[in-house]
Formats: C-alpha cells, sequence, structure tokens
C-alpha cells in the first residue's frame, strides 16, 4: 500500500487526509493519507524517505512551503516563479515541487457571484501561501495588490518576486475592495486587531483558513454587510490538482466532497 502525506506545523487542524482518502476510495486506489507535524531540522530526512520510496507523494503546508525547495530536483513553473511548493511528486528519479494553491485559489474566486477584475486587494499576511495568491491574482487583472504583515520585511521581501505591490504598516486600514486573511490568525478562535467599521459594504471578506468555517474575521465581514467566503473551495482545488499530478485522474468534487470539511 502507498502512502501519501502533508507535513505542516500546526497539523492537527488539516482535513486534507479526510478528502484524499475519499478520493483514494472512490477510485479503488490501493494507498492512504496522513498527516505529519514536523520540525524544520526533520525536513531533509522526510525528503530522503520520499526519494527512498517509503512515501509516494507530499503536500507541503505552513510554515515549510519554501523550506523544502533546497532539497528538491525540479520545480515547476509556478513552483518557480512563486518560490512556493506544495506538492511533491517523482518525475522518473527526481522530486519535482508544484505549486496547486495557485489553481486552488483561482477557481475559489471564479466560483464566487464577485467579479475581481480592477478591484483593489489587501492581503493580510506574507508567508505561506500569499506569493500564489498574487500570482494569480495579477493573472485575474486586480487592480492593486496591498500587502501587510507584522514582520514588515517579509511583506517587502515580496517585491523581490512581484512588481508594483504596495505595503503598508500592519494595523493600517486601506480603502479595498477584498481583503484576505492569509495569516493563522482565526485558527484558534484569534481576532484580527483591526477595526473594520468604516471599511464600508458589498465588499468580500475572504480567509484562507477553512477549519473553523467562520473565524472572527469572516464573522465581523458578514455583521457588517460583506460578501464572505473561507478557504475551503480553494483547499479542495488546490487538493484535486494534487491527486491529479499522483495518480493520473480528476477527482469527483460535489456537494457530499464539501460537506466532508464540515467541522467534525
Amino acid at each position: 500500500m502507498k502512502k501519501y502525506l502533508v507535513i505542516g506545523n500546526p497539523i492537527a487542524h488539516s482535513l486534507s487526509p479526510k478528502l484524499h482518502n475519499n478520493w483514494l476510495k472512490q477510485n479503488n486506489i490501493d494507498a492512504k493519507y496522513e498527516k505529519t507535524k514536523l520540525d524544520t531540522e526533520e525536513i531533509e530526512s522526510l525528503i530522503n524517505d520520499i526519494r527512498q520510496k517509503k512515501i509516494a507523494g507530499c503536500n507541503v503546508t505552513v510554515p515549510f512551503k519554501k523550506k523544502v525547495i533546497p532539497y528538491l530536483d525540479e520545480l515547476s513553473l509556478e513552483a518557480e516563479q512563486t518560490k512556493s511548493v506544495n506538492t511533491i511528486t517523482f518525475d522518473g528519479n527526481n522530486l519535482v515541487g508544484h505549486n496547486t494553491d495557485i489553481f486552488g485559489f483561482t477557481k475559489a474566486i471564479e466560483n464566487l457571484d464577485f467579479s475581481i477584475k480592477d478591484k483593489n486587494v489587501f492581503i493580510l499576511g506574507a508567508g505561506g501561501v500569499v506569493p500564489s495568491i498574487i500570482y494569480a491574482l495579477k493573472k485575474m487583472n486586480v487592480s492593486q495588490i496591498i500587502i501587510s504583515n507584522r514582520t514588515k520585511q517579509k511583506a517587502e521581501d515580496l517585491n523581490a518576486l512581484f512588481e508594483n505591490l504596495k505595503v503598508v504598516e500592519w494595523g493600517k486600514l486601506p480603502d479595498f475592495d477584498v481583503i484576505i486573511n492569509a495569516t493563522s490568525i482565526g485558527l484558534n478562535d484569534e481576532i484580527i486587531n483591526l477595526d473594520f467599521s468604516k471599511s464600508g459594504k458589498n465588499k468580500l471578506f475572504y480567509d484562507v483558513i477553512y477549519n473553523p468555517s467562520e473565524t472572527h474575521f469572516l464573522k465581523t465581514g458578514r455583521e457588517l454587510g460583506n460578501k464572505i467566503e473561507n478557504g475551503k473551495t480553494m483547499f479542495v482545488y488546490q487538493a484535486s490538482e494534487a491527486f491529479k499530478l499522483w495518480h493520473g485522474i480528476s477527482p469527483k468534487i460535489n456537494t457530499e466532497t464539501l460537506n466532508l470539511l464540515k467541522n467534525d
């Protein structure tokens, strides 16, 4: 039986095993998918296990999307341009890093009844999935991308990857049409310390977090008369693309699939 897994820290909240194991069963694939919490110094050993075929494929989440890159042989175009890897596959004997987050975010936005073209987008956070979101937003022709991060230098560093980003101090709230929480604030019921009361209505509040399904950030957005969306659809679509890379099959995505991800 082949083994697949997702690595991260923290990882307890991840619903990847529930999703992938359901698809494996649907497609009669003799494999299992697990989640593993790692520390940075354990990455090299994990990659060696993949090279030795003890692990057939791996998903990567925060905070390792950049840290795994030195241990890989090749990167896909999207992974190279974003310096972010969330899926590892074999190509012959080479380990290849892919970025399926771009596909996942793009599909999630396309599924919304909200046109993002020519909009001002404000992103909270500068690590993890943010390069993928910026890459996707630029492809979708937004008007402006504004970044704020608690460690300002990390936001500034994104300007080395992408042009024409605007960086603002953490705590400042610029004018926006779309605001994206790409931090981990909300995973454990925390509150983002920003006053949204004067930001207006009919905007899009988007949270990359999907578990819990409604963070304080999204609840605030909803109560102020805005459209809200969590990261569940993005998560499902990035996972489906990873599944396709490993197994050559596009798994079914329907209401039953999304219901799998309701809080236990």
